[in-house]
């Protein structure tokens, strides 16, 4: 089992995403993922967001919340 992440990496940002339809990944894995995501980094930092209806697959709701975390995280490209 790994342990806490050091240095810079432990104040990277991380956005999960799932669908709750999701029949080859279950919700409650994508779970327990971030909660083990933030015992290793700033749990601050960890965004895990769920789409209603979302098999596994995307959505336009996800790509958009995707799109926004990059905007906020990375800055623009000349």
């Amino acid at each position: 089992s790994q342990g806490p992440i050091s240095g810079v990496n432990k104040d990277i940002a991380v956005l999960q995403c799932h669908g709750d339809c999701d029949p080859l990944v279950p919700l409650m894995f994508g779970s327990l993922t971030v909660e083990k995501l933030k015992t290793m980094i700033n749990p601050a930092n960890v965004t895990f967001k769920t789409y209603s209806g979302m098999m596994h697959s995307s959505s336009l709701e996800e790509m958009m919340d995707v799109k926004q975390f990059i905007d906020k995280h990375l800055p623009p490209v000349d």
